[in-house]
């Protein structure tokens, strides 16, 4: 199973009213390995860039000016990323912009149903609790102490740890084999691998800031809630 992390950046939060993609990053992951294939493009917008996205990413008109348009680099981004899903924190924003660009130089748009929405994924998974990359990482021991600013590639890379921290580890289809699908993977007729039960439990992975948040969210449930009932 072949999946795209995806990230991009841009000039502010709407199309529609003249922000423009300025960086597209991208890895490819391969039943969930990455295969050390990538894709990376600072892209001109042909505009001028905020002071509040500049904050943000740090790419400058100056840098993007000899850039080429997204025109010049559509054909090179689709034969990257193929007919593969498209794994993306926060979906629609990133979908909102390629299908905007993608729809100007005349190209097949990105329907949202390709895409595996993690920032969807860990407000489901963890409910209440902060759902930002950065939030992400520290619940997950990941190393983000790079990402001063944002940008696609370095994104693209932390968020595929993140996305599969989030689908179960690195080797999620480890847990998710059935004893016979195991068998039949060596044809031995023996069990290759079982799970063990942790010699350790794992440390707590929560911060103060995020049960704080949790208790909130709790009560605002009201009393009749199951939260406060399992409580």
């Amino acid at each position: 199973m072949r999946e795209i992390v995806l990230d991009t950046e841009t000039t502010g939060f709407e199309p529609n009213d003249g922000d423009r993609i300025v960086e597209i990053g991208a890895i490819e992951l391969f039943n969930h390995i990455p295969t050390g294939k990538s894709y990376h493009q600072y892209i001109n917008p042909e505009r001028n860039m905020p002071e509040g996205a500049f904050s943000v990413h740090g790419l400058s008109e100056e840098f993007l000016s000899d850039k080429p348009v997204f025109k010049l680099i559509a054909q090179d981004f689709v034969e990257f990323i193929g007919d593969a899903k498209l794994v993306i924190h926060n979906a629609s924003f990133d979908i909102k912009f390629l299908n905007a660009e993608l729809g100007w130089v005349k190209y097949d748009l990105l329907p949202l149903s390709r895409t595996i929405d993690t920032l969807a994924i860990a407000r489901r998974k963890f409910p209440g609790s902060p759902a930002s990359l950065d939030a992400l990482c520290r619940r997950f021991s990941i190393d983000n102490s790079s990402r001063t600013l944002h940008g696609a590639l370095l994104d693209s890379e932390i968020l595929a740890e993140v996305y599969l921290e989030l689908v179960g580890g690195r080797q999620p289809d480890l847990v998710l084999k059935t004893t016979s699908e195991r068998q039949a993977a060596d044809g031995s007729g023996k069990e290759a691998w079982r799970p063990a039960v942790r010699p350790n439990i794992l440390p707590e992975r929560l911060t103060e800031k995020e049960k704080e948040a949790h208790k909130v969210f709790v009560e605002s449930l009201g009393p009749g809630s199951v939260w406060n009932k399992l409580a």
